[in-house]
């Protein structure tokens, strides 16, 4: 049986797919209290308080909440965070979300609807875009 091409080698695979292995899930009514540190990408549904530093991409769901520094390397915000996230890569904020703090990041793209209360940094020298989300609640 031949190899299976990397997930890195498909231009067709998602971009958290190409991060490596399943992302690390803390689900809703998980709390977290204290750092973490993950290589790869990190789906948050509950609560951490803490720092982060996520190597791959970073979703924090409708209802989740992250207190603390975060560094990663993209990054979907839906719920909130009050800290500081700073995103190598792509940031997308949803129209529920709440970001009271420091944002940087190579891009931002922000749902009307959205709440950031904070300085924003673009690393790139892009514009910030805003959008109106079409997905459901």
């Amino acid at each position: 049986m031949a190899n299976a091409p990397e997930a890195a080698d498909n231009p067709h695979r998602r971009l958290t797919d190409r991060r490596g292995g399943p992302p690390t899930v803390l689900g809703a009514g998980v709390s977290l209290r204290g750092d973490l540190i993950a290589p790869g990408s990190v789906m948050l549904a509950g609560s951490v308080r803490g720092d982060g530093d996520i190597g791959g991409t970073l979703s924090i769901a409708r209802d989740a909440l992250w207190e603390g520094k975060v560094r990663a390397g993209a990054a979907v915000i839906a719920g909130s965070l009050v800290g500081s996230i700073e995103v190598s890569g792509a940031l997308e904020v949803g129209r529920n979300a709440v970001i009271r703090g420091e944002v940087t990041a190579a891009s931002v793209a922000i749902a009307q609807g959205a709440v950031i209360e904070g300085e924003i940094q673009v690393t790139s020298g892009a514009g910030i875009l805003t959008f109106e989300e079409k997905r459901g609640d």
